[in-house]
């Protein structure tokens, strides 16, 4: 080899060799970014209430309440996921592809339906899943501000954010940006606080920068008449959890807390998404898909004394998102719903249809009541819950015609 001959070889070799260094500085350039934007809020968060109302709760009245994971605006029937896959059940695999919403007009329609549908329902109580308030996922739609607008005049609010993150330029050909967002409680009635607490989550790295800052709000309302406080807790449990380890962990903390509030004679209803299946619905649809892996359940056995899931199979709250949404074909499941303390009366639950119009989530709806507390017996401790545990079983409560007749009976003129 001639000496020219070595010298462009050498010039190839440095220029090879400054291409892969500059490329290792970005990637630690990057990763350094990442790392100083990552934070967790802080546990016992106690969140501003906006528009609070002042008439408080009674016992023996029938309220309802609603949970919607509105998927942040950008699920139309043509939106799938890059973070989800899933098998065919004749093998093939499948994985989504999608970071953002198509567009702005997307969002702004999704957002509009799905207000829409939580609007129509008149419900005493709402409790939304992903909402973007500044995010490139969602093109910038201020979805807490459009939910303001719609519901300001009746109801108050709050929100928890619950994902607040730095530029993900993953998938590299649409990445998925900066986002922050969170999760938003509407209330007819007086709320005398709202505290986020943080979940456990996985922290390890990458993943914590991709995962949600899970958490769960508890909102105190007092009850007229009553030494006792209904507790909502508005929840979005972990999704990206191989083996369910770190749902395991939150979980247990829920139940920690939903369990001491019930001991204290207080009223519990904790709904939203629970990333898990909730009503022993894993085959109970048609679909053309394997049961996901990320699929976890929970059971009675998974549950304090004293609490049960209020849950019916009319249709699916979920649907895969590895590919775009058909009807039949996709995997669907129940993972959105209420558990009740059983001194709440469950009169009526339905899952909302909307055939996945305006979201991966269809919403829940449920009318119930609290139960007036027996005089206990003379010696025994009045801070005692005194209601029996309901049968195993909540989910076979009859919801045919039962929707309609709520709803009309619930009815106010706004």
């Amino acid at each position: 080899m001639n000496s020219t001959a070595k010298k462009s070889l050498k010039i190839v070799g440095l220029s090879i060799l400054l291409a892969v260094l500059l490329l290792l500085l970005v990637v630690l350039s990057y990763v350094a970014y990442l790392s100083v934007n990552y934070y967790r809020i802080r546990d016992y968060q106690t969140l501003a209430i906006n528009n609070n109302k002042t008439e408080q709760v009674a016992l023996d009245t029938a309220y309802t309440i609603s949970t919607y994971n509105i998927g942040f605006g950008a699920y139309n029937h043509e939106f799938d996921f890059f973070m989800d896959s899933g098998t065919m059940k004749d093998g093939t695999k499948v994985s989504g592809s999608g970071s953002k919403a198509k567009d702005q007009a997307t969002v702004l329609t999704n957002m509009n339906g799905a207000l829409d549908v939580i609007y129509s329902l008149n419900t005493d109580f709402s409790f939304f899943q992903e909402v973007d308030v500044k995010a490139d996922r969602s093109l910038f739609v201020d979805e807490y501000v459009m939910i303001q607008q719609k519901f300001i005049e009746h109801y108050s609010s709050s929100i928890a954010m619950n994902m607040h993150c730095g530029y993900l330029l993953y998938p590299f050909n649409d990445p998925h940006g900066s986002v922050q967002a969170g999760q938003v409680t509407l209330s007819r009635y007086a709320i005398d606080s709202a505290t986020r607490r943080s979940f456990p989550i996985d922290e390890s790295f990458i993943n914590k920068f991709f995962d949600l800052d899970r958490c769960f709000v508890v909102n105190r309302l007092k009850i007229q008449d009553s030494d006792k406080e209904l507790v909502l807790i508005n929840l979005h449990m972990s999704a990206y959890d191989e083996g369910g380890k770190v749902r395991a962990r939150q979980l247990e903390m829920l139940t920690d807390v939903i369990e001491s509030e019930y001991k204290k004679g207080n009223y519990v209803i904790a709904g939203g998404d629970w990333n898990h299946d909730i009503a022993g619905s894993l085959d109970a649809f048609e679909s053309q898909q394997e049961v996901p892996d990320w699929v976890q359940q929970i059971t009675a056995e998974d549950i304090p004394e004293g609490f049960s899931f209020a849950t019916t199979l009319n249709a699916p709250t979920c649907r895969s998102t590895d590919m775009p949404y058909t009807a039949g074909v996709n995997y669907t499941v129940v993972v959105d719903g209420f558990l009740v303390s059983s001194n709440v009366q469950v009169n009526m639950v339905e899952n909302i249809n909307t055939d996945f119009a305006y979201s991966d989530h269809n919403p829940v709806l449920m009318s119930f009541s609290l139960v007036k507390p027996e005089t206990p017996p003379e010696g025994e401790n009045p801070d005692e819950p005194t209601q029996e545990v309901p049968e195993e079983g909540t989910e076979d409560v009859e919801t045919t015609n039962l929707f309609q007749s709520a709803v009309d009976s619930k009815k106010k003129e706004f």
